[in-house]
């Protein structure tokens, strides 16, 4: 078959939970991917949070939903993708965090996130051996947790093809064209297929897709590296994400990290650099591990004496503001635009698949349509994300 009412382009966090929705709801649907696998461009990077803790409505609904996939899937479908509903806390060491976090929190209440601000003797029952020096309090938001990416995107695929849903992979895309109102054919270097309806869904390569359909989408990736260690017996519930930026001149090049205990055991972390390496550079560099191990033993000494296995770098697939953007494209409506997911793909992917079902359907839901307002393509990218 090379004619479909829909065409993906990308098998990553987004393109293949996209497929299994549309593919739920009979519609014809193929994914294409330049790799040999779905999941193997950043997805399989991603660390596993899932988080609904975020400082818009789009982001939050989004998440929840996601959050309802995750957290029940095996209970639904019967695999073990690795969920734990093991929580998200953003420890205050200063005022003027606690102040900008319980904001926040007003605006994450009114959009129905389960969010509460513990006192330092709260949270060290929640995190025993924390660091108390000038700790001001924390938020914690329990029904956010975490699942493996390996697992959960292959999951996610071998259901989208009980389905019907069909892949091509190792095919390169590299041309789009219009053909008319109800047409768009995707070329690949191996062959041609026609749709109704194309999703871009390609991550770092997101621009380059888009300027085949003539446009310019604001989406530029940089780099974040990881790591993982040894797995060990549980010690602490949520991930904790320390929102300080380096003080120490050693590690002046980082900003923020944040690291969590996954359900095998091993923790798992990330640092934002403060000057972004861009582009789709893949290696590993010898800085991140020193400033980030000690940044981590500072603020939780238990920590001290895990073996790290490894570490990788990935990238996030940035807009000027930190938000996704999607959505139909206003001169060619049936091309959708599903990128810049800013490094929250994973998170993101099983909420916004079912979104871009009902956009694809014309199912659109009153609340669909506020929370695209926050996704919109042609906004003028001056807001700011704070959890980005």
């Amino acid at each position: 078959m090379k004619t479909f009412d829909v065409i993906v382009i990308g098998a990553g966090s987004v393109g293949v939970p996209a497929a299994l929705a549309l593919a739920q709801k009979k519609i014809r649907v193929l994914v294409i991917d330049s790799l040999a696998s779905p999941g193997q461009g950043q997805n399989k990077k991603a660390i596993g949070g899932i988080r609904a803790t975020h400082s818009d409505k789009g982001k939050i609904a989004t998440c929840l939903r996601s959050i309802d996939i995750f957290s029940t899937w095996k209970e639904t479908h019967g695999d073990d993708i690795g969920w734990i509903q093991n929580g998200y806390s953003f420890p205050a060491y200063t005022d003027k965090d606690a102040k900008k976090l319980k904001d926040l929190m007003k605006i994450q209440a009114s959009f129905n996130l389960d969010i509460d601000w513990l006192t330092p003797a709260e949270y060290q029952e929640l995190v025993p051996g924390i660091n108390m020096e000038n700790l001001v309090g924390s938020t914690y938001s329990p029904k956010d947790g975490s699942a493996s990416p390996l697992l959960a995107i292959n999951a996610f695929y071998f259901k989208s093809l009980e389905y019907g849903a069909q892949y091509k992979f190792k095919e390169k895309v590299t041309n789009i064209s219009i053909e008319s109102d109800t047409q768009i054919k995707v070329t690949t270097d191996k062959g041609s297929y026609t749709a109704g309806k194309v999703i871009n869904a390609a991550g770092n390569y997101a621009r380059k897709i888009g300027q085949m359909a003539g446009l310019d989408l604001p989406v530029e990736p940089d780099s974040h590296e990881g790591a993982i260690t040894e797995p060990v017996q549980r010690f602490f519930g949520p991930m904790i994400v320390d929102l300080r930026p380096s003080s120490d001149p050693a590690t002046e090049d980082s900003a923020n990290y944040y690291f969590y205990q996954n359900n095998e055991g091993q923790v798992i972390f990330c640092l934002t650099p403060k000057h972004l390496i861009k582009e789709t550079e893949g290696n590993a560099t010898s800085v991140f591990l020193p400033h980030v191990a000690k940044r981590m033993v500072t603020l939780f000494p238990k920590l001290a004496n895990l073996k790290v296995r490894r570490t990788w770098r990935g990238q996030y697939p940035m807009t000027p503001d930190g938000f996704p953007i999607v959505g139909a494209d206003k001169e060619f409506p049936n091309f959708i635009n599903a990128v810049g997911m800013c490094g929250q793909g994973y998170m993101l992917g099983p909420g916004l698949g079912e979104l871009l079902t009902r956009i694809v359907t014309y199912e659109l839901t009153e609340e669909d349509l506020d929370v695209l307002k926050h996704f919109n393509p042609y906004r003028d990218f001056s807001g700011i994300e704070h959890f980005k």
